[in-house]
């Protein structure tokens, strides 16, 4: 086991112990897959455990592959049998397994967020509700955070505070679209991203000799990026480990940055609750980065208070200053981004693809991409539009996808009329509409067309479904690919894009050949057992954001915003957008966890970087059509300032505008001082020791306040609205600053 001798000792002793439950406190860069990947091959390797009877579970199929890869290199080709994969394709396989409990088809479909807006919008179409009322995002984000809740419709439609909540927000119909949304995807034999997790719930819960099945075969349960889960997810994993109790967990509380999509920092915070008998390791070292880096990280998280104490350190080299770039616009933001990197390659000889740009919000890359257009730098963009999100790629899936489950209403209403057959919109909602009134699903329908539809209508119709029945006679004697093309061909949609010369008509044929293509690699793969078109379906639907990117994209600078970069390092990042409003959002200064939460997105951020880091920010930037004075972002002031410097490409217009409170301390030293001298703000006033907090709640403006950090200043205005008052105040040495008053301490004087 010569792989043991390359750990660290907490490295050393996460590996090694493997019984009972676990939690690996990972910091950032502090080799965690190393430690997950060699605790499983040590398993296999001197413990002799049976792969089969160990679970691992991660969050994008990209990290699972190459752990898989790892653990083979040590333990050998019998690491193929791990059950490891992502929690919605290891509870998919489940799921499949034991569908019948359910009452769902084992080869039901699996909807993607386009499939189930769709849904949405046609049971509000239904229903003849406003769509711009009930806009089908907003309410699939509501149905899918009830189900991360484990909240079903039944308990939804009678819980009195849900619906006092749609009452007051104008939506009061809510609880009967999730309803309906529920019924219509049984119905079709779907499944959605949040039913993997919330059925797997619904399936321990309801049959406990299923649960016992699964609990007798994985003796060792591990999860990675453990602050990710959601409620749903740790009950399950909780439950899969309650026998053997083997159950161990790695991750790092200051890296938890998906609440928006249900995520509970709290599952890591509160772990040993659970289990008072846990055994906590934490990996401390930072492999990854300069002291530099780790330093000015660690004096920003510092400032969060729900954390689990640790101290990361690094014996790496000290490195480089942090760069501080000041623009007046977001287009300067842009230039001055393009041209540090121009001169990064020039004098350092980086490649483009050493080099990120991270920031907030994907509006923020246009200035980005103009500027590194104009120094011909390339670059890509990771989160745009995925390969399988492309119309000509959706309508070729949802033939395929309808083959395999004839009721999957919105893979029929996609592909029923394309190509053109005579089949018109009014056509179709006779049939939805026979559908639904009977009870029955949209194949039965077709089955009977001339039960339900007049005419060359009903002809139209029942020569279609003639046409799926022989694509579900095909699939059974033939391989994913064969039946692929097959449908492609006989279904008519390769003709139609073949005779289309455009230049987007060539890309789409392009297009979908090249899904044939992905469909033949993944049968010519000799470790697939499974190389049936459903098994391919699966695979496709179980794809994530950072899955579908590309590595032979060439040497390009990466584009991404901050949540797509967690996992990922480069030598070089830039972070721009480091503005109040923006980074931290606007949307998250309602409550201390919100602005903690940023604060750690900000963490996240800097120690992406291995070698350099820069931070940028704007005066002015347009937003929503407007231009907006900015103010520099609060999480700039946290860091400790000597880990700064400001840029050779500082904006040379070094006169401070009112909102730039932050430049001030930086005007003096560029003018004494040359660009790669570390330059400390401004000492924060010191108040006096008797200095005690006033009562804010009658706070006006107009009235002289004291500051502990800022000083004396005199309150501009008040905004009362929203959850939490505020109030902007001018100090005399530090001008404007937005204050969150439950947060602020103010001392109030006499004017």
């Amino acid at each position: 086991m010569e792989y043991l001798k390359s750990l660290n000792e907490p490295q050393h002793e996460g590996v090694v112990n493997t019984e009972g439950p676990t939690m690996i406190i990972a910091g950032a860069g502090s080799g965690k897959t190393r430690v997950l990947t060699y605790r499983i091959a040590y398993l296999i390797d001197h413990k002799g455990v049976d792969p089969f009877n160990i679970l691992a579970l991660t969050f994008t199929n990209k990290a699972a592959r190459e752990m898989r890869e790892r653990i083979e290199r040590v333990a050998g080709n019998d690491a193929r049998n791990l059950w490891m994969g992502t929690f919605h394709s290891v509870f998919a396989r489940i799921l499949r397994a034991e569908a019948d409990r359910l009452g769902y088809p084992s080869n039901f479909t699996i909807y993607d967020t386009d499939d189930s807006k769709s849904l949405i919008k046609s049971i509000v179409k239904e229903m003849q509700l406003d769509d711009k009322v009930y806009k089908p995002n907003v309410v699939f984000n509501r149905i899918s955070a009830a189900k991360n809740r484990l909240i079903s419709w039944r308990e939804y439609l009678n819980n009195p505070v849900y619906q006092a909540d749609d009452e007051s927000n104008m939506k009061p119909e809510l609880g009967k679209i999730y309803k309906t949304y529920s019924e219509r995807c049984f119905k079709a034999g779907a499944m959605d991203f949040d039913d993997l997790l919330f059925n797997t719930n619904v399936l321990f819960k309801d049959h406990i000799d299923v649960l016992n099945k699964y609990q007798q075969r994985f003796h060792y349960v591990m999860v990675d990026e453990f602050q990710d889960t959601n409620i749903s997810q740790y009950l399950i994993t909780r439950k899969l480990s309650a026998v053997r109790q083997n159950i161990a967990v790695v991750g790092d509380d200051a890296q938890s940055i998906y609440a928006f999509r249900g995520a509970d920092i709290q599952n890591i915070l509160n772990f040993e609750k659970d289990y008072p008998d846990l055994r906590v390791i934490k990996l401390e070292q930072n492999y990854r980065s300069t002291q530099t880096i780790v330093n000015a990280a660690n004096s920003v998280i510092k400032k969060n208070k729900a954390q689990l104490p640790k101290k990361v350190w690094t014996s790496n080299d000290e490195g480089s200053l942090i760069e501080l770039l000041r623009a007046t616009s977001d287009n300067e933001e842009g230039k001055l981004v393009a041209s540090s990197i121009f001169e990064e390659k020039m004098q350092h000889q980086i490649h483009n693809s050493e080099v990120a740009i991270l920031y907030r919000t994907n509006s923020q890359s246009r200035a980005i991409e103009e500027a590194l257009r104009r120094m011909n730098i390339k670059y890509k963009i990771i989160g745009g539009v995925s390969f399988y999100q492309r119309k000509e790629i959706k309508d070729l899936m949802a033939y395929l996808r309808f083959t395999m489950n004839p009721k999957d209403e919105e893979s029929f209403k996609r592909i029923i009329n394309y190509p053109k057959r005579g089949i018109g919109a009014s056509t179709v909602d006779k049939i939805i509409v026979a559908a639904n009134d009977h009870g029955i699903s949209v194949w039965e329908v077709l089955e009977n067309a001339s039960h339900f539809l007049d005419g060359r209508a009903a002809a139209a119709v029942a020569d279609f479904h003639v046409m799926i029945r022989r694509f579900q006679h095909e699939i059974t004697q033939q391989d994913a690919y064969e039946a692929a093309s097959q449908i492609a061909k006989s279904s008519g949609i390769l003709r139609e894009l073949y005779e289309d010369k455009t230049v987007e008509g060539l890309n789409r044929y392009e297009n979908v050949m090249e899904l044939l293509n992905a469909i033949k690699e993944f049968t010519d793969d000799e470790e697939k057992e499974d190389r049936s078109l459903g098994a391919f379906l699966q695979e496709v639907a179980l794809i994530t954001g950072l899955d579908n990117e590309k590595d032979d994209d060439g040497d390009k600078v990466t584009l991404m915003t901050i949540h797509m970069a967690k996992g990922l390092e480069f030598n070089h990042v830039y972070i721009v957008g480091l503005e109040e409003d923006l980074f931290p959002s606007q949307m998250m200064l309602n409550s201390r966890a919100d602005l903690e939460e940023e604060r750690r997105l900000f963490y996240v951020a800097i120690t992406r970087a291995k070698s350099k880091l820069f931070l940028a920010y704007a005066l002015t930037r347009y937003r929503f059509g407007r231009l907006k004075n900015c103010e520099p972002s609060r999480f700039l002031e946290e860091i400790d300032p000597s880990y700064v410097k400001v840029s050779k490409k500082f904006s040379r217009d070094t006169t401070p505008l009112p909102n730039d409170s932050y430049a001030k301390s930086f005007v003096s030293g560029m003018k004494k001082t040359t660009s790669s001298t570390p330059v400390r703000k401004k000492s924060n006033y010191q108040p006096s020791a008797d200095f005690t907090p006033s009562d804010t709640s009658n706070l006006q403006a107009g009235m002289r306040v004291e500051h502990p950090k800022f000083g004396y200043g005199k309150v501009l205005e008040m905004d009362e609205s929203g959850a939490n008052r505020k109030a902007k105040v001018s100090f005399d040495d530090f001008g404007e600053k937005t204050l969150l008053l439950s947060f602020a301490k103010l001392k109030i004087h006499e004017n």
